[in-house]
């Protein structure tokens, strides 16, 4: 008497080998899926970022030739964001304003000297502002005032387009940003400048490593700033759908999920509801959690990395931005 179950449907058989699991494989991750932040300095030498692994503040002058390089290994796009000089920083995030200042430097010479590369940049006063905030504070100094950001933002986006960027991104969180942006877009003339807007952001505790970047991180003893009133609550599911819908209907060319990993649900809701190209951000902190767990010896990088971008491509990002977008390019290429 035959042990054999019973069992004529066994879904083992489309796992059995390396090349049948190739070829039904349902989900893919390739170089061109990915967007590489960049942090950048007015410094002379990269500055390494403790708390980000493997990642450095670029030089102005060495900006355009690393994006030139990660064109080659088939990554399209990159985010900029500058680490402003203190002594720059206002309450109102003047410097953001500055025809000339860094951010706007960097795009002109990364465009002027690798213009084939797809260059997202941030439109928020977080980096610029002496508070830490993404935009102005009212006049008790308590919250941030919604309508004066927004005006702040929209000049800001006029000059990034300006200066050449293909997509400008809020990641601010003010209501009605992204239609004030659109139309002042448009006026001026700036008709193919995309937006990437920041639609369903978290206030989450996934961003401390980012804030050390750019250098908009409290220091040791103060408490931690909260952007609660501007970002969304992590517990809220429907409300993500509102923002997206709002967005889109604002002129929106993507719609971003931010964080990604523990937000896979929101990526598929968002994937299932609309049309739009949809990116995520693997933020500052997923990236070191998973640098820091490889380095205590507690599970392989690659593997772990690579799975962690499966996930999110499967959950329905078009594209994601993330800190392994160069590291996972080289090892594609080598496995290729």
């Amino acid at each position: 008497m035959s042990d054999s179950l019973n069992q004529p449907i066994r879904l083992r058989r489309l796992r059995a080998s390396a090349g049948i699991r190739a070829m039904l494989s349902e989900t893919v991750v390739e170089p061109r899926h990915l967007i590489q932040p960049l942090f950048v300095t007015e410094g002379e030498q990269a500055e390494p970022i403790a708390s980000l692994t493997g990642i450095s503040r670029i030089p102005l002058a060495q900006l355009a030739a690393k994006c030139a390089e990660l064109q080659l290994l088939g990554v399209h796009g990159v985010a900029l964001f500058p680490k402003i000089d203190p002594k720059r920083k206002t309450a109102e995030g003047a410097e953001a304003l500055n025809p000339n200042n860094l951010a706007l430097r960097a795009i002109r010479e990364v465009k002027t000297k690798c213009p084939g590369i797809v260059l997202f940049a941030d439109i928020a006063l977080d980096p610029y502002t002496t508070h830490g905030h993404d935009g102005i504070l009212n006049e008790a100094g308590t919250d941030v005032d919604n309508d004066r950001t927004v005006a702040a933002l929209v000049k800001m986006a006029l000059f990034t387009a300006q200066a050449g960027a293909d997509f400008v991104a809020p990641s601010d969180m003010m209501d009605g940003r992204v239609g004030a942006i659109r139309t002042a877009l448009d006026a001026s003339g700036h008709t193919g400048t995309g937006i990437l807007a920041y639609s369903a952001k978290y206030a989450s505790a996934f961003y401390g490593p980012f804030r050390d970047a750019v250098g908009s991180a409290r220091k040791p003893g103060e408490a931690a700033i909260s952007k609660a009133s501007y970002q969304m609550n992590p517990a809220n599911r429907r409300e993500a759908l509102r923002e997206a819908a709002l967005d889109a209907a604002e002129g929106a060319d993507l719609l971003m999920v931010k964080p990604a990993g523990a937000y896979l649900d929101i990526i598929r809701d968002l994937r299932e509801s609309t049309d739009r190209p949809l990116a995520a951000y693997q933020v500052s902190g997923e990236y070191a959690q998973l640098q820091a767990a490889a380095e205590k010896g507690w599970l392989d990088l690659r593997s772990a990395r690579d799975e962690s971008l499966l996930a999110i491509r499967r959950a329905g990002a078009d594209v994601i931005l993330t800190y392994f977008a160069e590291a996972y390019a080289r090892d594609y290429a080598r496995r290729t």
